[in-house]
């Protein structure tokens, strides 16, 4: 039989993904179980693998973000937060399909994004990117794939949900009306940093440090964005989030520290300070006098927190919406904790007539067809 005889067709059925090779000549096929299928949204389906690489995630980020917890508490939040994993997913292919119907390109934004994951890492190229990634035990093709696809769920968001959310200067007042003892504060600063390690170095590499150290700085002077050279160079954990580590009350930093950032006013830089791991540039992203703040000091908080207040609900409400107009199945034994109540279960590969009636103005799943 030769090569161009074959014919490779993908089905599901009862939950799982079977593979089929296929002659017209042969009475019937036989199929093999390759994937099983958790959750199929449109003509997506979600699988096993996915799940459970998920779940790997899920872990790495609570312990990540639990650091000094005992096992226990982590195991408590990751329970707590896995109840809701298989809906996240399911709310992502949602909106990565909804970015397709409105048809949203993020091709540049992707290429300037995996440059800004480079430069993160300090990696000189791309390839290098690529070969860091392939490390990890993920295929490079994957790592892209989802990248573009936060890419589109946000564009959908900014566009669907935030950009119609509306925060007045009426409500910004309304609220700090209502909240006025939440801004009697003590004197506090809001910092970020660029941190480079001296940590394990010998004499001359640590006078090199000093000297890079001493180059950004300079750069700053020159008037360079602070929060893109974090991003960049610094070497703490702060790094991904353009440096920010934080507000701080007097008393609650080292002395030498508290000294030398609450003279400044805000969006001025310290020197470069030497410490026992490395070399330190703090900028004072916000300076608050003690007592109560100034509508006009605080607005951006506020809206910020309203935003944030608001959000969620309004995620929730859309996403619902977009369950609505689509087919989410899922397979028993998984939970998607929002499901809408009657939602089908993985157990066909097609609706009947009935289902697709009711059904009706709904997407319709494409589902291939074997030739007897």
């Amino acid at each position: 039989m030769k090569i161009k005889d074959l014919k490779w067709i993908h089905f599901a059925f009862a939950g799982a993904v079977c593979l089929l090779v296929a002659n017209p000549s042969w009475g019937q096929a036989k199929g093999t179980v390759v994937e099983e299928i958790v959750a199929r949204v449109n003509n997506e389906v979600i699988t096993l693998s996915d799940y459970e690489k998920a779940q790997e995630g899920l872990q790495a980020e609570v312990a990540q973000s639990c650091q000094g917890c005992t096992p226990d508490k982590i195991q408590q939040e990751y329970k707590a937060q896995q109840k809701d994993l298989l809906r996240g997913l399911i709310d992502q292919a949602l909106l990565v399909e909804r970015a397709k119907d409105m048809d949203i390109t993020v091709d540049t934004d992707l290429i300037k994004q995996l440059d800004e994951v480079r430069k993160q890492n300090n990696l000189p190229t791309m390839e290098d990117l690529q070969k860091a990634v392939e490390s990890s035990g993920m295929a490079w093709e994957d790592y892209k794939t989802q990248q573009k696809n936060k890419l589109l769920t946000q564009e959908v968001v900014r566009r669907e949900v935030s950009g119609r959310m509306d925060i007045g200067p009426e409500d910004v007042r309304q609220f700090y009306e209502a909240h006025k003892t939440e801004f009697n504060l003590p004197e506090q600063v809001v910092l970020a940093e660029i941190f480079l390690s001296t940590a394990g170095r010998t004499g001359e590499e640590v006078e090199a440090v000093r000297k890079k150290a001493a180059d950004l700085h300079s750069r700053l002077d020159k008037g360079q964005d602070f929060t893109q050279l974090a991003t960049r160079y610094s070497e703490g954990s702060t790094a991904k989030d353009g440096g920010n580590i934080g507000t701080f009350q007097r008393g609650q930093l080292d002395k030498a520290l508290e000294d030398a950032v609450f003279v400044l006013n805000k969006g001025q830089v310290t020197d470069v300070i030497e410490t026992k791991t490395g070399f330190e540039i703090f900028k004072v992203v916000d300076h608050f006098q003690a007592g109560l703040q100034p509508l006009t000091k605080v607005q951006e908080q506020i809206q910020n927190k309203l935003y944030m207040e608001r959000m969620e609900p309004a995620m929730r409400d859309y996403l619902a919406e977009l369950r609505e107009e689509s087919y989410v199945m899922v397979k028993p034994g998984y939970t998607d904790s929002a499901a809408i109540a009657g939602a089908t279960m993985i157990q066909e590969v097609s609706p009947t007539p009935d289902e697709a009636a009711k059904k009706k103005g709904k997407k319709k799943l494409a589902v291939p067809k074997v030739n007897s």
